[in-house]
This record gives structure tokens, C-alpha cells and sequence, in this order.
């Protein structure tokens, strides 16, 4: 794999993160993942506990040299990709991200300014562009039909639904969860995962060593 291109913004990105916006600096960090199928980086906050709170991810196609972040549909559950085309577009997003879930809009105008200067030796063009993001939807080749994994007449029913990715390869788990409202209409809600060939074989093992713990869906009604 080709990963310069994402050791250089790694080698740069808390430092520009931190000198661009204080709250970021006091709150937020990132782990680098470069052994997986797609390189990524999680971005979450430190609160000195041992549970951390992920507020981002941003992934790296190696073929493409090209950084993105995933986006799904909540109407429809559709994949997308967001493709970001330079450094400035990837502090953007992950810079919104950590106010959106720091529930703090109020943006000063001091810490949305990027010192352009720092990224002038990330960017491989000579002339930085205008931040656009391209979106795109990820094809899924289904595996299999919808499972039913539980049912309850005129109250509950969760469905599970494998596929693969036509442009990665990686497992796409998607959940259906319907729930009666009482006026004979179903309130349907899905959440889609990807996943890689080593992840679904950890995945696979944690499960199933921790399935005599698990309760049933009955017991949580």
C-alpha cells in the first residue's frame, strides 16, 4: 500500500487540529490505525476516563490516495462515501464533527481560520483549491435476504442483512429494527456497519465467547 500520503497527514494533523481551535486542544485526540484493509484515524475526546467517546473517523483509500469519511442515510440506510480532497477539507470535517458532538455551534471566527502556511508542504498540488467534498453512494452486493432474527406479532421485529462492498471488498452488516406504533404502522430504523476480513474474524470470536452471557431479546421488554 501506498500510505505517504496519509503518514504526512498524520504526522501533521493534532498539532494543526490543536493550534487551530482551544477547545479541540483540551479535549480532543486521535488514534491512528494503519494496519487495517482501509488505514483510518479516530478521533475522540479525552475525559480521563476509560471509556472513550469517538466522535469521528476518517478512512484512507491507499489505491487512491485519497482520505474519506462515511455517511448513512437515516431514511433510507444507504452507505455513502464523502471524499475530501486536501488537508483543508479533512480539518473541516473533523473540526465540525467535534463541535456537533460537543454540542457547541457558536463557531468564533478565530477558530475556523486555518493557518494555510502549515499545510503548504501536506498538499501535493501547488495551488490549494476551494473546499468541495464529493459524495458517493457505496454499492452493496447482497449476500443474503433480510434474516429475521427476532419477532414479536404487532409489537417488534429485528432483521439482519449481510452484503459486501463493490469498491472495498469489506462486510456490510446492515440491521433492520421495526417497531409498532399502535395504529397498525411499523417505525423502521437500520444501522449499517462495514467491516474487514481480520475485523469480522475478531468480531466472530468475541461473540461467540461471550454468548452464555448475552440475554434473549424477551428479557429486555
Amino acid at each position: 500500500m501506498h500510505l505517504e500520503w496519509f503518514d504526512r497527514v498524520c504526522g501533521e494533523l493534532q498539532d494543526s487540529l490543536n493550534s487551530m481551535c482551544e477547545k479541540y486542544d483540551e479535549n480532543g485526540r486521535l488514534l491512528i490505525e494503519r494496519g487495517a484493509r482501509h488505514p483510518r484515524i479516530d478521533f475522540f475526546t479525552d475525559s480521563g476516563e476509560e471509556d472513550r467517546d469517538y466522535f469521528c473517523t476518517l478512512f484512507f483509500d491507499a489505491p487512491n490516495e485519497e482520505f474519506y469519511i462515511q455517511s448513512i442515510d437515516p431514511y433510507y440506510g444507504h452507505v455513502s462515501k464523502v471524499v475530501l480532497k486536501d488537508i483543508e477539507d479533512i480539518i473541516d470535517v473533523v473540526h465540525e464533527s467535534f463541535h456537533h458532538y460537543m454540542d457547541d455551534d457558536n463557531l468564533t471566527e478565530e477558530e475556523i481560520i486555518v493557518d494555510e502556511t502549515n499545510f503548504d508542504e501536506l498538499d501535493e498540488s501547488d495551488e490549494m483549491e476551494e473546499d468541495e467534498l464529493f459524495l458517493e453512494e457505496i454499492d452493496v452486493d447482497w449476500e443474503t435476504p433480510e434474516v429475521t432474527a427476532y419477532y414479536k406479532e404487532d409489537e417488534a421485529q429485528v432483521s439482519y442483512q449481510f452484503g459486501i462492498a463493490q469498491d472495498s471488498g469489506e462486510g456490510v452488516i446492515k440491521r433492520i429494527n421495526r417497531i409498532s406504533t399502535g395504529d397498525e404502522d411499523m417505525v423502521e430504523d437500520e444501522t449499517i456497519i462495514t467491516f474487514s476480513k481480520e475485523e469480522a474474524s475478531t468480531l466472530i470470536a468475541m461473540i461467540a465467547s461471550h454468548m452464555g452471557s448475552l440475554n434473549t431479546m424477551e428479557n429486555h421488554a
